[in-house]
Order: C-alpha cells, then structure tokens, then sequence
C-alpha cells in the first residue's frame, strides 16, 4: 500500500508506476483505492463511474477499468455536500458530516469485501491511500489509509515529496502520530520529486533507519510527464501562448484533465472574471453543476463577455456541462431542479436532464466540416439529452459495440461536444489548433507524438531505477 504524508505527495504516480512495474515482472496486478474524492471521473468497463487515477492505473496493469478497484468515488457538489457513487452508480448526495456518521461503515464494509475478492483473484494489489493517514480530526473516520492496510496485511510505503520542503519532517510527524500497530505495518519511505544529488540526503536516511529501523526505499527524481494527474491542475495555469486558450474556471468544474494536450502544445489561460475574457479560443468546461454554474457567470458577468469575445471572432467551445451551457436552454429538474433555464444561445441545441446517468466509452467520426472524417476516442459522464440542428460527430461505437447515434453541435465558429477527452486524441487537436494558427498567420505546430502508454512505460521506468523493488518483493513474501 501506499500513502502519503500528504495529499499531493506523488501517491496515484507511484501506485501507477508499482502497477505498471510489477505488471512487466510477470505478476498478475490489480490497483486498489476503497474511497476516493475527485470531480475528474471516467467509465468503467461495467459502465459505471470512477476515479480518473485509477482508470489510469488500470492502465498500468494492462487490465480494463472496473469499479472492483474504487469502491466509493465522492463528487464534491458544493456547500459541503458529495455525491456518493459506489460501485459506479450513484446512491445520493450527503453532507460530509451525514456521511462519516452515517453511511462510512456500511460502505467501508462493503468496500473491504471487494478487496478481499481481489486479493483472492490476483497476485498483488497495489493499494492507493487518501491524503495523510494521520489527520487527528478524521483519523477515527478513515476508510481509505491503515484501517485498509491492516484489513489487508500490507506493507505500506510511506511516500513524501521532498520538492515541497519539510519531508524528513513530515514523515517523522506521521510516524509519531501512527499506533504502534501501525507504524509495524510500514515497510519503509521514498522521497519523491527531489531535485539534485541524492547523496546530501544520507544523514536523513540514517536518522530514519536509527529511530525508526526503516530504510528509505528510493529516492525518485523530480520528473516532466504527461500522465494525467488528478490534482496537476489544482493551481489552473494562466499561460498566454502563441493562441490566447482561455478556459472558464467554472465553481464546479469537472474532468480538467481534459485540456492538458492543450496546455502542452500551446498553453492554457484559466480565467473566472469577465474582464479577463479576450481569448482566441475561449472553452467552458463540464461542471459537476451545469445550471449552477451557467447561473454563476451570469451574474458575474462572465456570459455577456463570452458573446462579445465570440462576437468579435473568438472561437466557443463547450464540453459536455460546457456544450449544454452554450445551447439555447435547459430542463433541469434533476441536478439543480431550477426547471427552464435559457442557454447562450451560441449553439441550436436544447437539452434535458434525465435522472438515469450515462458512463460510456465512445468512438465517432467527426462530422464539423473543417475537420470532417476525422475519428476520435473519448469518454461521456452526463445526465443530459441534448437534440441540435447541426450534430458535431457521429457515435459509431460504445464500449465496444456498434451504435450509431449524433452527437454535440455546431455553429458559427463554435462547436460543443459530450466527448470528454476530445483533445487527447492528438491528431484532432493538432488540426483544430493549426487551424486557428493560420488563421492568426502563425506557423503550424506539431502536437507531439504522445501516448498514454508510453507515458506510462516511460515513468515506470524512471521509478523502477530508484527505487528498491527486490526489497518490496521480499517484504511482500508471506512470513
């Protein structure tokens, strides 16, 4: 198991990167998370919902995404209320404080029999804890950190990010705050994200093993990726490349990973005031709060300057709560229960809201004429039908099945769409930034020739040369 002496310390990479390292060593490997809280969600092969971390970490196993490995996914909704999926559906919206009093042990308990299934069914799992392990005011509510690894019988690595500052710190405060019981259990530490020569770090190391008799396990170097990170947009850049992106940092924005192929090949400008609103291509995203949201830049402001911007030439795009917000109404009495709520009108589409949730991969053919022919790969989290006159692609496959369904909408320079992970496919998204780039008079650019396999392949490796995955085994041999 890993944890973390922090949220944010590298706990999703390295249980990707152990998944993804032990998968090549001939193991059959399964990643674990019991809860997880995150608005970027994807679909499961069971067509349900969970974590983006450990889709991707099923990745990394080389298995397909199963609810099996993230029991419990809650969805921030806003004045501190979730929504609780579990097991990929959702099962109602609680109060943080309803829930850890009311519904934790049921689900812990439930969650705790899928892990066991797991540990049955698989070789090794790779289990991934939530924030710190120590947090006094929630320490006796914790259903994702040492009550799992005691449940389990697992070594846990206690991993810290040594970039931040404080690390040795940091792991001597959890380790004091940790029963005896539990500091039994970790099997040692890695320093993650360190900057220069490992070496200076040695009289650290020595006071560890000397109170602790823990060795330090690797120290894995500060490292550029393109692997989608839960949190890798939590300060949401303001870049101003070559073509102004401008995305709207909606209140309840969802699945931001979206745009990171954008931030890559040109860089990204998140805004949330609509002085600020000037872009070249200016995108509103999905929110876990559609009317919410759409209400929110209304009354800031925000819509007017969006239409002027598009007005004076700037292209509009929508995905999926983003594409409903630009259409020219909603019916919600499901997520907001507001009723009728008028759109921007950018785009002829109408949408209602449906109480039955749609989770699904998705392969279509693009049917916008300036890219027109060209096929993509993406994902749909949503509640809404949405009907247009002038459909943005074609669904000709979901979860692997034949379809045939229209889908999104297009207007004058403006498009919306429910694929959520439209932009990762790289082809698409070099042609539609180059696009706009001649239209600037700018020089073409290349997206890069990524994968999400590689990717994955590459970090494993990095991770695998720092760290000592012979001792891990040997920890992890029964008795």
């Amino acid at each position: 198991m890993i944890q973390g002496t922090s949220s944010g310390a590298g706990k999703s990479l390295l249980t990707l990167a152990l998944c993804r390292i032990l998968t090549n060593m001939g193991y059959d490997v399964v990643p674990f998370k019991s809860q997880n809280m995150s608005l970027n969600s994807a679909p499961s092969i069971e067509g349900g919902e969970i974590s983006r971390a450990q889709y991707l970490q099923a990745l990394a196993c080389r298995k397909k995404p199963s609810v099996r490995f993230n029991p419990i996914l809650l969805k921030p909704e806003g004045g501190m209320r979730s929504q609780v999926v579990f097991m990929g559906r959702p099962i109602g919206s609680v109060s943080a404080k309803d829930y850890m009093l009311s519904r934790k042990e049921e689900l812990f308990s439930k969650a705790m029999k899928v892990l066991d299934e797991l540990l049955k069914n698989h070789d090794i799992v790779v289990i991934e804890g939530a924030g710190s392990p120590v947090e006094i005011n929630l320490k006796d509510y914790d259903i994702a950190n040492m009550r799992v690894a005691r449940h389990a019988g697992a070594g846990v690595i206690l991993v810290a990010d040594i970039d931040r500052g404080g690390s040795f710190a940091s792991i001597v405060g959890t380790m004091e705050l940790l029963s005896r019981e539990e500091r039994e259990l970790v099997m040692g530490f890695i320093f993650n994200r360190f900057r220069g020569d490992a070496s200076l770090l040695k009289p650290g190391f020595e006071y560890l093993e000397r109170r602790y008799g823990k060795r330090v396990l690797g120290v894995i170097p500060y490292t550029e990726h393109r692997i989608p990170e839960e949190d890798s947009l939590a300060e949401f850049p303001k870049v101003k490349g070559d073509l102004h992106i401008q995305i709207i940092r909606l209140p309840h924005i969802s699945n931001f990973t979206d745009f990171e192929p954008l931030h890559w090949a040109n860089g990204v400008d998140y805004v949330t005031r609509a002085e600020e609103i000037k872009g070249d291509l200016i995108i509103i995203p999905g929110s876990k709060n559609t009317v919410g949201d759409l209400l929110w830049m209304r009354e800031n402001g925000i819509e007017d300057a969006i239409l002027e911007a598009h007005r004076e030439g700037a292209f509009v795009v929508g995905i999926c709560g983003g594409f409903q917000m630009l259409g020219e109404s909603i019916l919600d009495n499901v997520e907001s229960k507001r009723g009728r709520v008028g759109g921007l009108g950018v785009l002829r589409a109408k949408t209602v809201f449906e109480r039955t949730k749609r989770t699904n991969h998705l392969r279509a053919r693009i049917l916008w004429r300036p890219l027109g022919g060209t096929v993509v790969e993406g994902y749909e989290i949503r509640m809404g039908r949405s009907t247009s006159e002038r459909a943005f692609s074609v669904i000709h496959e979901i979860n692997g099945a034949r379809a045939f369904e229209y889908e999104g909408a297009v207007g004058e320079r403006a498009f919306g769409t429910y694929l959520h992970g439209i932009f990762h496919n790289l082809g698409f998204t070099e042609r539609f930034l180059n696009m706009l780039r001649v239209e600037k008079g700018l020089e073409p650019v290349s997206a890069g020739g990524w994968s999400i396999e590689g990717e994955i392949e590459r970090f494993a490796g990095i991770v695998e040369m720092s760290i000592d995955v012979d001792f891990i085994l040997r920890m992890l041999e029964p008795g």
